[in-house]
């Protein structure tokens, strides 16, 4: 009918090409019936640069539309090119993944690639494929299956993707172009119009990915591969992750459902664990218990427990976690394996390119740079920022290889660089919190910055390694180090009072101090200890034994400001013992030794502590005076401690007073002082110590009779709670909330709050 309606008009092929912007291939592979189908749009393109009348152009576009229907029906993928892999009869899990990959199947959405990527071991491809066989009827010209081996030393090239995709749909070999670029032109014209899936697994990178994707079309294309093919434009991207412990211990369930003996639900989730989600290994542990009748799953738990056995324990015939963490690992240039090699060194949840630095020669920048390769290839997971992190897996893999490509003395060094490193930039970050008018990291390594916003940051952020680094070098008998370690984070302590580790810290100085014979420096890390196990732990009557002990070690070296820190610390715990007379007889005689000895850091921290005493004894008066004493001596410079340590004590001193005036129901009086603690908040920046009177503001606000304004400041200090991470303050404050809230609650004045008070050691609260 074309070649008819061309010779009518008169025209050459090329003018018909000309005048209707199709190619004059593509006309001729119509003429010849090569293109039996072509688009509507072609169609019409043709009619209009021929002039055909309105009824001659309906006969061609029905004759077109005729040929697409023919050859939905008989030109289905010639049989055994590229066939759909059979689907896993016992998947399980992946709900999320799959309803995305239906969404992305879904018709109207196609010619955007879909990226599967992520780590080894994942399931990718079982995904993929579970996937399309549920969606099979949806695609009348069927489903193609390509594994591109792009793990292979030599990658299926993309000239011969082609030609295997090319007769897969249908074109025979001897009309195949030889030129690469004309295969890709002929590949996106024959998929344009066809109603077709088409999986490309294990992609080795974007330069062989690309000929291969569709231009434009209702064709739907999925790519798996252990890259994140980052370069791709245009693509919708899935990455799976481990699955979740129920999840796992449900694929486990349903591997394992043909054993003719039920298997524990606990020990098969002991296993999911072992096994971090991983659907590789889960399959293999499941197959080793499916092929062992006699094994139970508590035994196999108990074998796969072992981290030095594990990885060779998870193998199953060819089935091998080891193998295929090993393709990934082939992949890398030789730095990037030793980076990846040594990084199985750092012992906290996740890392940044720092850790690296410090474990090879590389700078950070490179490091950085060869983090990235470990990503693209799932060696390492993306934890936010710049930090990455290890699945448990690929970790002991990548010790594994530590162990067996690194001398003893390389592994040693290495780990030696990190842990001195890490001590020496917490060292350097905690001087930041100590006394001194202008204090500055002592030499080493920056702390991440040059203030103490970035010191705390690095400190928090970085608290699994360097702990882990403290006791590593306690455990080697590195004494000096770790008492200076120590030292440097006790005003930082304060700070951060709800971290957990602290009674360890300062255990480890106190020892270490002891090693050292000398019993001063034993005193004084033992009076760190007795706060820690007092306030931190939440065991007076513990943290009193330790400040005693401690005050009969500083009189011994004839030391009396560790002597009045030692009854500091002992009147903390009789106060939280209910011994409120002792305590204020102790902290009344550490005020009079640190005024004494002149100590500008003690002295105002002994006032606190009498005056929170004071008030528990039921002094009111007196306890407002000792609190204005505090402010008073750190607000003086002739007297004041560094100004980091004054405005974080003058700020909880006043705090402190707000609450014996709101005991006074001086409720005017009692905003003010909040008010006037809250104006150390941008200098001092602790969530925590912005809360509590922001608290006591509300609960003065409430008795004034403005509720929106009280609602709104406890609503404030709940998330400086929240932020702080202190459950005591949080449920005052919810109390508080819930009270306010209550349908039938009337106003009045704010409810009694707890005797017991906080610390006294400038983090000290009410």
């Amino acid at each position: 009918m074309l070649r008819g309606h061309r010779h009518a008009a008169g025209m050459t092929l090329e003018e018909l090409a000309l005048a209707s912007g199709v190619s004059d291939r593509a006309i001729g592979d119509m003429e010849r019936g090569r293109s039996r189908g072509p688009q509507a749009r072609t169609v019409q393109a043709l009619a209009t640069a021929l002039r055909l009348p309105r009824e001659d152009t309906d006969r061609l576009l029905t004759a077109a539309r005729d040929g697409r229907r023919r050859t939905r029906r008989t030109r289905r993928p010639p049989h055994g090119l590229c066939d759909l892999p059979p689907a896993v009869p016992d998947f399980a899990g992946r709900d999320e993944e799959i309803r995305r990959l239906d969404a992305a199947g879904t018709p109207g959405t196609a010619a955007i690639p879909v990226i599967v990527s992520g780590a080894p071991g994942l399931g990718k491809t079982t995904l993929v494929v579970q996937a399309a066989h549920r969606q099979a009827a949806r695609y009348d010209d069927g489903c193609l299956f390509l594994n591109l081996r792009g793990l292979d030393e030599e990658p299926l090239d993309p000239h011969d993707a082609l030609a295997r995709l090319l007769k897969a749909l249908g074109v025979p070999e001897h009309d195949l172009p030889a030129d690469l670029e004309e295969r890709q032109v002929l590949h996106r014209r024959v998929v344009r119009d066809k109603n077709v899936l088409v999986i490309l697994d294990n992609a080795a990178d974007e330069a062989q990915l690309r000929p291969l994707l569709p231009g434009d079309g209702k064709c739907v294309f999925w790519v798996t591969s252990r890259r994140a093919l980052t370069g791709i434009e245009h693509a919708r991207r899935l990455v799976p992750t481990p699955l979740p412990a129920h999840a796992a211990t449900t694929l486990l369930e349903t591997i394992t459902a043909d054993r003719t003996d039920r298997q524990d639900t606990a020990s098969l989730r002991r296993i999911a664990d072992l096994c971090g989600g991983l659907p590789l290994a889960l399959r293999i542990a499941g197959n080793r218990l499916v092929s062992r009748p006699a094994w139970s799953a508590t035994g196999l738990a108990d074998r796969l427990a072992a981290e030095d056995l594990r990885l060779d324990r998870l193998t199953a015939g060819d089935l091998k976690v080891k193998s295929a963490f090993t393709l990934s690992y082939e992949q890398l240039t030789a730095p990037a394996r030793q980076l990846f090699r040594r990084l199985s060194l750092v012992q906290g949840p996740d890392f940044s390119p720092a850790h690296g630095a410090a474990l090879t020669s590389f700078t950070p920048a490179r490091v950085e740079r060869m983090t990235d390769e470990l990503i693209e290839l799932g060696l390492l997971n993306a934890a936010g920022g710049d930090r990455v992190s290890f699945h448990d897996l690929v970790r002991l893999y990548a010790h594994q290889r530590l162990r067996d490509e690194e001398t003893p003395e390389e592994r040693e060094a290495a780990r030696a660089r990190l842990d001195g490193w890490l001590l020496d930039t917490a060292r350097a970050a905690g001087q930041w919190f100590e006394p001194g008018d202008d204090p500055r990291p002592v030499p080493g390594p920056p702390a991440d910055g040059h203030d103490p916003a970035s010191a705390q940051r690095w400190l928090q952020t970085e608290s699994a390694h360097w702990f882990a680094a403290l006791r590593a070098a306690a455990a080697a008998g590195h004494h000096r180090r770790v008492v200076d370690v120590a030292e440097s984070m006790h005003w930082f302590s304060d700070r951060w009072s709800h971290w957990g580790h602290w009674h360890t810290v300062f255990a480890l100085s106190r020892a270490a101090a002891h090693a050292l014979g000398d019993p001063g420096l034993e005193a004084t890390h033992a009076n760190y200890l007795s706060w820690a196990v007092a306030q931190c732990l939440d065991r007076p009557a513990e943290g009193m034994a330790i400040a005693l002990e401690a005050a009969e070690l500083a009189r011994r070296a004839h030391d009396p400001v560790q002597e009045a820190w030692s009854l500091t610390y002992a009147a903390y715990a009789a106060r939280d013992s209910g011994e409120f007379t002792s305590a204020v007889e102790q902290t009344r005689r550490a005020a009079e030794l640190f005024a004494a000895a002149g100590d500008k850091e003690g002295h105002p921290q002994a006032l606190l502590g009498l005056a929170l005493n004071l008030r528990a004894v039921g002094r009111l008066e007196e306890a407002a005076d000792a609190f204005d004493a505090a402010v008073a001596r750190v607000s003086d410079p002739r007297t004041a401690p560094a100004p980091h340590i004054a405005d974080f004590t003058a700020m909880n001193a006043l705090s402190g007073k707000a609450r014996v005036l709101l005991d006074l129901e001086d409720w005017e009086a009692a905003h003010a002082v909040c008010d006037r603690a809250l104006e150390f908040d941008a200098r001092v920046g602790v969530a925590l110590n912005r809360g509590v009177p922001t608290m006591r503001k509300a609960q003065a606000l409430w008795a004034l009779g403005r509720r929106p304004e009280a609602l709104a400041a406890l609503e404030d200090a709940l998330r400086c709670f929240t932020g702080a991470g202190s459950d005591r303050w949080l449920d005052e404050a919810r109390n508080l909330h819930q009270q306010w809230t209550a349908p039938d609650h009337r106003p009045g004045p704010p409810p009694a709050t707890p005797g017991a008070p906080g610390r006294t050691r400038p983090g000290t609260h009410d």
